[in-house]
């Protein structure tokens, strides 16, 4: 199943939010599709406070992995950017992380596809104007 969101203010992205937490359907692994400055990190931010995370979201582009703590469960940030071979995400015990059951969010996520879950849920984020965006759940 898609689920097409379009906005046209970051304002809006609290709902782009909701739509993807409950779009999760028992998944735990989430791959945010989307070019350089899009608002990948800012909407994981949003996931994040959504479940009741009070961390500061931050890309982990040199951690590679961020962990946040929410109501229920733990949510882990990944920037993959940096990533040049699938044995660097090894190294840093990626499979433990996407197999933990817990909430993964994965920025660049072409960078370890074959290390991602195949129930893995996509958010595409296509950039339209300085302010509208598309976001495609499937």
């Amino acid at each position: 199943m898609e689920r097409v969101i379009e906005i046209d203010s970051i304002e809006e992205l609290d709902r782009v939010a909701e739509a993807v937490v409950e779009a999760l359907d028992g998944r735990t692994v989430v791959a945010f599709d989307a070019p350089m400055g899009a608002g990948k990190t800012t909407l994981i931010s949003r996931i994040a406070a959504y479940l009741g995370a009070e961390d500061s979201v931050t890309s982990p582009t040199f951690a590679i992995v961020n962990q946040y703590e929410g109501r229920d469960r733990t949510i882990y940030h990944f920037d993959m950017y940096r990533i040049e071979r699938v044995e660097e995400a090894l190294d840093f015990g990626s499979e433990e992380y996407l197999s933990s059951g817990e909430l993964c969010l994965v920025e660049w996520p072409e960078k370890i596809e074959p290390l991602l879950p195949e129930d893995t849920m996509v958010v595409k984020i296509e950039i339209m104007g300085d302010t509208e965006r598309r976001f495609v759940i499937r």
